[in-house]
């Protein structure tokens, strides 16, 4: 799965529980939180940023 986030979007995106930038998983169709440990999920070119729905990384 491949997923595309407008650069300008991705830059005021922020991590729901740590407010740290997120960085695009093109690959997994991911916002990913190196801060939080958290993957929040892209569906349907939406970005999902629920911490309920993110999964967790290492």
């Amino acid at each position: 799965m491949t997923a595309k986030i407008d650069d300008w979007l991705l830059e005021i995106l922020a991590c729901p529980q740590s407010k740290a930038p997120l960085r695009l998983d093109e690959e997994a169709g991911e916002l990913v939180c190196d801060e939080s440990g958290l993957a929040y999920p892209i569906r349907d070119g939406i970005p999902v940023l629920l911490v309920d729905e993110a999964r967790r990384i290492n």
